[in-house]
C-alpha cells in the first residue's frame, strides 16, 4: 500500500517521465513539484518505490523511470479522469455530426483519437449481434435478382444480393417484403433466425424457393461472422516514441495489422461503457506487452454495441487519452441514437 508522500513522488515521476522521455532524478522532482519535503526524502522516497518495483533504474548514475506495476498505481489513483474543455467538447461533436453514414462516422472517429492522443486509434464497427432490427427492405434489381437490405438500430446497414431461379412478380415481393417487416422489425439480430425459419411455410409452394434463398441471405447476415472489423488509425504515431519505445516497433506493428487482434484487444470492453486501461503485460496479447490500452464501450442508450480506443506506449499521457476515449464514445453513442 503506497503512502500518500510516495504517492505523490510516483506521480510526479510518471508526469516528468510522459514529458520528458528522460529518467527523473530526485533534484528534477524538487525543482519542478512542491512535495513538501527534502531531496534527501525523495530520494529515499524513490528508494522505496524502487525496492517496491514502482520505478526502476535504467543505466547506473541514471534517475528511474516508471515501470508497469508504476504506471497501474497512477491510473488507478486518478480521482477522475479530467473532462475536455468545452471547445474540445464542441469541436468532436461537430465534426462527428458532420458524418453522411456509418462509415464516415468511423473514419472520423479514429481520426479524432488519434489527433487528440497522438497515440494510434482503434474503433469497431457496432455489432449486429448487439442490434435490434429498424428495417429489412426488399429490391427488385431485375426478374431474377434481388437485394436485401438489413437497416439496425446501431446504424449497421447490411446489403445482400439473392439470386433467384424464378421470375420475382411484383404483388409477390410487396407480400414478402410486408411479412418480413412484420416479423422482423423491432426484433433482435441474434433472434432474426429463429422468426423467421419457418416463414417459407407461410408461402405457395411454388413461391417457398425464393423466400427460402431470402430467408438464409437475412440469417446468414444478421449471423455476423466475417462481418465484424476494426478502423484503425493514426499507425505513424508510433514512429514519434523511436528509441524510447522499450522495445522493437516491428512486433507491434505487425501485431495492429492483424484483425483478429484488434478484435480481441476490443472484445472485452465491448460490453461495459467504463474505461478499461491495459498496461504493458496485462495486454492479451504478447506483441503488445510494450504498449498500454486505453478503451471504453459505446453505444445506444445503456446498450453496449461496440468498442473503441488508444493504443501507445506504456509512457503515454494516461489523463489525457482517457479523457479523450470517454468523450468520443459518449458523442459516437449519440449519434448512433439519432440515426
Amino acid at each position: 500500500m503506497l503512502e500518500d508522500r510516495r504517492l505523490a513522488v510516483l506521480r510526479a515521476i510518471v508526469e516528468d517521465y510522459v514529458s520528458t522521455r528522460e529518467p527523473v532524478g530526485s533534484r528534477a522532482l524538487v525543482e519542478r513539484h512542491s512535495l513538501g519535503v527534502s531531496s534527501a526524502t525523495i530520494r529515499n522516497d524513490m528508494a522505496v518505490l524502487e525496492e517496491e518495483g514502482y520505478i526502476t533504474q535504467p543505466h547506473t548514475s541514471a534517475g528511474r523511470v516508471p515501470t508497469d506495476l508504476g504506471y497501474r498505481a497512477f491510473v488507478d489513483r486518478l480521482s477522475d479522469v479530467k473532462p475536455l474543455s468545452a471547445a474540445e467538447r464542441r469541436a468532436i461533436s461537430n465534426f462527428l455530426a458532420g458524418a453522411v453514414d456509418l462509415d464516415d462516422v468511423m473514419v472520423r472517429s479514429v481520426r479524432l483519437l488519434a489527433q487528440i492522443t497522438r497515440q494510434v486509434a482503434l474503433v469497431q464497427y457496432p455489432s449486429l449481434i448487439r442490434a435490434s432490427v429498424r428495417h429489412v427492405e426488399l429490391i427488385a434489381l431485375g426478374p431474377k435478382r434481388l437485394l436485401m437490405v438489413l437497416i439496425a438500430d446501431s446504424g449497421r446497414v447490411e446489403q445482400r444480393v439473392v439470386e433467384t431461379a424464378d421470375e420475382v412478380s411484383a404483388d409477390f415481393l410487396a407480400a414478402l417484403r410486408s411479412r418480413l417487416l412484420a416479423i422482423c422489425a423491432g426484433a433482435n439480430c441474434s433472434d432474426l433466425a429463429a422468426r423467421v425459419a419457418s416463414l417459407p411455410d407461410e408461402f405457395a409452394s411454388n413461391e417457398r424457393p425464393v423466400v427460402a434463398a431470402v430467408v438464409a441471405s437475412l440469417i446468414e447476415t444478421a449471423a455476423e461472422r466475417q462481418e465484424q472489423r476494426v478502423v484503425l488509425g493514426g499507425t505513424a504515431n508510433l514512429a514519434r516514441y523511436g528509441e524510447s519505445f522499450s522495445t522493437s516497433l516491428e512486433p507491434v506493428l505487425e501485431a495492429l495489422e492483424e484483425q483478429v487482434v484488434l478484435l480481441r484487444l476490443l472484445g472485452e470492453v465491448a460490453s461495459v461503457p467504463e474505461i478499461t486501461v491495459r498496461i504493458g503485460h496485462e495486454n492479451p496479447v504478447e506483441d503488445l506487452h510494450a504498449t498500454s490500452v486505453v478503451a471504453a464501450g459505446y453505444g445506444r442508450a445503456d446498450t453496449v454495441s461496440a468498442g473503441l480506443g488508444v493504443v501507445g506506449p506504456t509512457h503515454m499521457d494516461y489523463p489525457v487519452s482517457m479523457a479523450a476515449v470517454q468523450a468520443v464514445s459518449m458523442y459516437l453513442g449519440r449519434i448512433l441514437a439519432e440515426q
